[in-house]
């Protein structure tokens, strides 16, 4: 059983294109201080990583949206974790892999696919960003634990 304090990967996601849906790979390279490998959003900024809870696209899913991984814009979606609560400045190890939490939501310029076709989306609400203090590789399978909270 998962503890509130560890979570579970479920897939990984990357696009190399701004503006389109990630697509789930086997796996993803986190770079120190850069994000993703080979993701449009990687770069020298506090949203490095994106992440989402299967529980949050679920909720989506109660709205009558078919969802996928990485339609959201995530990097990670994870279970087991309930990870828009977790405070700024929580540390999250996976695998070899150690991110810092820097932002809960975010303001949405330009409405996502989704929210254009049922007038709501999750990721505003619940997504949240990280910044990669220690690469690493990340695949589905691997244990999410918080290593440290500022409460």
């Amino acid at each position: 059983m998962v503890s509130t304090r560890e979570g579970r990967v479920v897939a990984v996601c990357l696009s190399p294109s701004k503006g389109t849906r990630k697509k789930p790979v086997d796996s993803i390279t986190l770079v120190e201080n850069h994000g993703v490998l080979g993701d449009a959003h990687a770069g020298d900024w506090h949203r490095q990583v994106s992440m989402l809870s299967v529980a949050s696209i679920n909720k989506m899913k109660r709205f009558g949206v078919e969802a996928s991984f990485g339609d959201f814009a995530e990097n990670i979606t994870t279970e087991g974790l309930e990870l828009h609560t977790l405070p700024v400045g929580t540390k999250l190890k996976i695998g070899d892999a150690l991110l810092e939490v820097t932002q809960i939501g975010k303001e949405c310029h330009t409405k996502c696919e989704i929210a254009k076709s049922v007038g709501v989306c999750i990721m505003p609400a619940e997504g949240i960003f990280l910044r990669v203090l220690k690469g690493g590789v990340v695949k589905p399978g691997d244990r999410v634990i918080v290593e440290e909270s500022k409460e």
